[in-house]
Order: structure tokens, then sequence, then C-alpha cells
């Protein structure tokens, strides 16, 4: 069966998508699980785990497809927002993928400029509005003063510059304001050949080392710019051949896996890389994937971070490393079509057209039924 059929089952049957509503208590299936030399007893949250990335790769593929809500009879999921199994289907990333990374200038030089720029403050009114105030946003004719008076005038507007998605510390780099020190750390990642060294660099990892080296880079953040910029075509890094984990994904991992875990969460997160169609069938669930895309280490990581959320509501007595007991965030549903469009070198969006195509069909004729309903064997000869 094609990826594209696939993905078009699972988000015809989104509504049965519903998790088991567990506690602490609830018997686990999974067996323990060895890994880097370890014997790991897998808590409730571990299955939780895989069941939240069924129900939530299904409520996606839901919305892309166009399918009325609501795309899931799971309470929490209901309720709360929750990031997309895939990290590059989320909104923002499709924007950086569709309007950074891909349009405009394609030297190198100019597309990690463009995606450094975005990423610092990852937020798409300040890139709009940097954009619009300057035309395009390019190294070439980037003048501190001009950013910065663009920057600091809506600062003093009182608009927002940041996202809340990242806590984006600031570098102490001689200015006063946040955003004036983030534009001299872009000075300074340009002019010392961060570009060039990032591009030649023989492993992901290596390539993070230049990152990392730069002041207000921690491992998450330097980790997550990498693979920002790893989604144009100046970079082709394999994304299963490094992970950095973040402090919500050894939130996540604490809960699945217990005190245990400490010391060794690249490897989980490799393990559920590597496992995830064992767990998905020992489960008796459908995952199709991203069209066929498996879900891959950095993907894994993130959904770490959201079964840590889930798991707050889900299993209240099994406790992470950050003691938080709520879910800030709550789902809000927006109008506007779910944008599917992917880096080229993927070899996914032509599956992601044929799928649109045949659910906009499907849809086609539910409506036309709706509205005139026609004996059986007519319709079996008109769709013939």
């Amino acid at each position: 069966m094609m990826a594209s059929q696939l993905n078009t089952g699972v988000a015809a049957n989104c509504g049965s998508q519903m998790l088991p509503l567990e506690s602490d208590r609830t018997p686990v299936d999974a067996a323990p699980i060895q890994i880097a030399g370890r014997v790991l007893e897998p808590s409730p949250v571990f299955d939780t785990y895989w069941r939240f990335a069924a129900a939530r790769q299904a409520v996606y593929l839901a919305r892309v497809e166009g399918h009325p809500g609501p795309w899931t009879r799971d309470p929490i999921l209901l309720r709360h927002r929750f990031t997309n199994c895939y990290r590059a289907a989320d909104r923002v990333s499709q924007y950086l993928i569709s309007n950074v990374s891909y349009a405009g200038d394609q030297t190198w030089k100019e597309v990690f400029f463009r995606t450094i720029v975005f990423k610092l403050f990852n937020r798409l009114s300040t890139w709009q509005l940097l954009s619009h105030s300057l035309g395009e946003v390019r190294w070439a004719e980037y003048c501190f003063d001009t950013y910065n008076r663009v920057l600091s005038g809506a600062f003093q507007a009182g608009e927002k510059l940041y996202s809340a998605a990242y806590v984006m510390p600031a570098p102490r780099l001689s200015e006063v304001r946040k955003h004036s020190n983030h534009l001299r750390l872009i000075e300074l990642i340009m002019r010392s050949s961060a570009p060039q060294r990032i591009q030649d660099a023989a492993t992901m990892k290596d390539a993070f080392a230049v990152l990392r080296n730069f002041p207000g880079l921690g491992d998450f953040l330097a980790y997550q710019y990498l693979i920002d910029l790893n989604y144009s075509a100046g970079l082709d890094f394999d994304e299963m051949e490094f992970v950095v984990p973040g402090p919500g994904a050894r939130d996540g991992i604490r809960k699945c896996f217990g005190p245990a875990s400490a010391g060794i969460e690249h490897e989980i997160i490799r393990y559920m890389a590597d496992q995830q169609e064992a767990h998905f069938a020992r489960l008796g669930l459908s995952f199709p994937g991203l069209w066929g895309r498996r879900l891959q280490l950095i993907d894994c990581q993130n959904l770490f971070c959201e079964v840590d959320k889930y798991a707050r509501v889900a299993h209240p007595q099994v406790m992470g490393l950050s003691g938080r007991t709520r879910i800030k965030q709550t789902f809000r549903r927006d109008p506007a079509p779910v944008a599917a469009w992917f880096p080229p070198k993927w070899g996914i969006n032509d599956l992601i057209k044929h799928s649109a195509g045949r659910a906009s069909l499907r849809a086609e004729i539910v409506n036309r039924l709706r509205s005139d309903p026609v004996p059986e064997n007519s319709l079996q000869l008109k769709l013939g």
C-alpha cells in the first residue's frame, strides 16, 4: 500500500483514536528494556508515548486532508495544545521551510543568515516586520543600525519580538537591549565563517559544535538551530545521526523510565526511533509516518516533551524532573488550512499532493451525496 493511502486511512479513522487515561497503577504491557547496558522498567507513560503519537498524527493527517473536526475523542487532546509528532510539520517550521529556507537567494551564506535571523526571534510577526521594513533580509545588505532601528521601534510600541516557545537568553555583547545583543550575535556568527564551517563539517555533531561555541547558544538551541538549517538545500545531514535531549524531553524520559534513565537520554531516544515499528505493532496502533517517513531522532525527542505534558493529566502520579502539574496551553481551533510542504530532498511532497487530491475527491462525493442522494448501483456507475 502506498504511503499516501496509509495516511489517508489513518486520517479517516482519527475519530476512533482515544488514549486510555491510565493511572500509574495500570499494568504495563512492555517488558523491561535494556538500553546502554541498563535494564529499564517502563512505566505506564511508556505505552502512552506510542498511543499519543498515533492519536496526534491521526489528528494532523485529518486536518491536512480538510476533515471537519473534532478530529479525536481524546479529552486531553481536545482541550490542550500539543505540537505535531514531526517537528517539521509544526506551523513555525512550515513557515520557515516555505518562506525562509526556500524563498529568496539560495546561496548558502544568505540561507544561513535568513535562518538564524528568523530562529533567534522565532516569531512570524518579527520576521514579517523585518521583511516588510527592509524589503529583503540579506546578509549582503545587512546594517546593524537599520535592523536595530526597526526592532527597537516595534519594541517601544509594545510589540512582542520573541516567541514564548523557547527561552532565548541574551548574550552579553555590549548592547543594552536583548534584541540588539542578538543582532550583535548574528554579526559574530556570520563574520566568524560559521556558515562555511558548518557546511564543511564531516558530521552533524561537528556542525553542532560550531554553533554551540557561540555565546547564548546552549546545547538545546544549538541543536534546534542546526535542525532548522538542515531543512535547507545547503545541508544534508541525516536526522538519525545525532540528537540532543532538551529539558522537556528529559522530563518525559524520566516519566517513562524513572531515575535509571539519567545519563543515557541520548541512547533512549535512539532506541525509540529504532524500535518504533515494533512498539506500534505491539500495541495494535496504526502509524504510517509522514507520508512514509519514519520518526527521526529529533521527532522522538520532541515527542518526549509532548508526552511529558500529556502525562501531567493522564498520569498525574508519575513525576518527572520539573515537578510541573498543569498543561498551560489550551487548544484553539485555527480555521486556516494546515500547510504541508517539506524539504524537497525528503521526496514526499508529490505524495502529499496525491493524498490531498484523493481527499478532495472524497469530500466532493460526500457533499454531493448529502445534497442529492442516488441509488447505490447508480453511484457505482458514476464513479466507475
